[in-house]
């Protein structure tokens, strides 16, 4: 409901709107056919005030400030609303001020990513541009000096009490903070290395499918938390973590892993995914006592068993994907991960990626030859086998997709994996099979040619110890290589 002191505003919003507002209970929005007006409400809540038009003022502002830099010409400005010496309001004109409204251009319905999500449009392609536009958002995002521990702790607390009062089973809840508090105290020295590495930054806040859109064809984040630093200040990966989880919810773990994939392939961030079992449970929480509390019970339910389950993640597993050049190892590695291991399944580390992110450019943008000497090869796999290790000592699945041609890079990725199990799989196929596949490439981090390929297969020799798997039919070999890991790791 809108204020009663605001009525006169909301009239002339529906007036230029011409249609009624979408309602939340901090705001109202008013779509036009070109414009969008945001008016916030004249109201208090326990995490908000916006009864003084001052704050109504400073929030307007604030909101332009955060999320306009990120979508050039999504956000236009904040218009002041106006009363003249007869009582008739307008935009910016004569008067006093009595309101502020921030201004924005209209974006179709359908291109807002939840309603992508919805018809199942999230493609790789757009998946990866997801990844994309995460990691250059949350690497522009100005680091805070914060306490990570305790501000997981106060959200932890938060969410029990408002779990409580929505009424979810107490049976669960009181599971939920056992292993919160068991997960809180095993990643403390992990949050706090992370804060003093300038990984806790000023985020986002509220980073899921319905505050991302299409805008000029990319997706970029929006409506940024602007009323409560402490709520937007936190770890990359939190942030990270709601969309992670909001992804699992509407279109699957594959979709999750693959924009997780992505981040780390463009950020070089690892190490974030010791702290998601942590992160997503508190988020999906989140979700859960809100859905309570609209009486949504079955999305209650839903949520509150998501959030359980990240608290009980599968073990690590290790694998490495080898073989020449066109014989599905990425194929293998990306319809492999989603199932293996703790949420949203095994961290895919490509030596393709990573010798891009060494050069500055993004995966699919081809290197000069000088990019794969000797030197070059030598510091991708060694950072390769460092992610290797340090992931799975942080108790979260892995995959290491590279071409394992050299017999001490396979050496060293079994050694990378410490305790956790290790699987080498060889994938083989005909090299008129290989060849063709190459030849028909576009858009891949890979930059191998035919004839790098024909070069590499004259010394290529099936190593022991590693299964042997043919890669002919991508089904198949995925069967078996499924088969042959821990039946706990999937």
């Amino acid at each position: 409901m809108i204020p009663v002191g605001q009525a006169a505003t909301d009239a002339l919003l529906r007036g230029l709107a011409g249609r009624a507002p979408i309602e939340t209970h901090i705001s109202a929005v008013y779509v036009g056919d070109d414009t969008v007006w945001k008016l916030r409400k004249a109201v208090r809540l326990p995490f908000l005030d916006f009864t003084a038009p001052a704050a109504r003022r400073h929030a307007a502002q604030r909101e332009l400030e955060l999320n306009a830099p990120h979508a050039p010409g999504l956000y236009r400005d904040v218009a002041t609303v106006t009363r003249a010496e007869g009582g008739t309001l307008a935009l910016d004109g004569p008067g006093a001020a009595i309101d502020w409204v921030v201004r924005m251009a209209r974006v179709p319905e359908g291109d807002f990513l939840d309603a992508i999500a919805a018809r199942s449009g999230l493609d790789a392609a757009l998946l990866d541009a997801l990844g994309d536009a995460v990691a250059a958002y949350l690497a522009a995002a100005p680091v805070v000096a914060a306490d990570g521990v305790a501000a997981q702790r106060l959200m932890t607390e938060g969410n029990l009490r408002s779990a409580r009062a929505a009424g979810l089973p107490d049976a669960d809840l009181g599971r939920w903070a056992a292993g919160m508090a068991a997960e809180l105290a095993r990643r403390a020295a992990w949050l706090r290395d992370r804060a003093a590495a300038g990984f806790v930054r000023r985020c986002h806040g509220d980073l899921h499918l319905g505050n991302l859109c299409l805008w000029h064809g990319a997706p970029v984040p929006f409506d940024a938390v602007e009323f409560d630093e402490a709520i937007a200040t936190g770890d990359v990966g939190y942030d990270l973590a709601f969309l992670l989880m909001d992804l699992e919810h509407r279109a699957g773990r594959a979709a999750a892993n693959r924009v997780l994939c992505r981040y780390v392939a463009r950020s070089g961030d690892w190490a974030v995914v010791a702290g998601l079992p942590l992160f997503l449970a508190q988020k999906a929480m989140v979700r859960a006592h809100v859905e309570a509390a609209r009486g949504r019970a079955v999305e209650a339910r839903a949520y509150l068993d998501m959030s359980l389950g990240y608290l009980a993640p599968a073990p690590p597993v290790v694998v490495a994907v080898g073989g020449l050049m066109g014989t599905g190892k990425t194929t293998l590695a990306r319809a492999l991960a989603p199932g293996l291991g703790p949420a949203p399944g095994a961290l895919v580390l490509r030596s393709d990626e990573i010798r891009k992110r060494h050069r500055g450019v993004a995966p699919e943008q081809r290197l000069p030859d000088d990019a794969y000497a000797a030197p070059a090869s030598a510091a991708v796999f060694a950072e390769l086998h460092r992610a290797v290790a340090e992931t799975a000592a942080a108790g979260h699945a892995v995959i290491a997709d590279a071409t394992y041609l050299d017999p001490a890079h396979r050496r060293a990725a079994a050694a990378a994996a410490g305790a956790a199990p290790f699987l080498g799989v060889w994938l083989e196929a005909p090299l008129p099979l290989l060849e063709a596949r190459i030849a028909a490439r576009r858009g891949d981090a890979s930059d191998a040619t035919v004839a790098v390929l024909r070069r590499a297969a004259g010394s290529a020799r099936r190593p022991p110890g590693w299964l042997a798997v043919d890669a002919t039919d991508a089904a198949r070999a995925l069967a078996a290589v499924r088969g042959a890991l821990p039946r706990r790791a999937c």
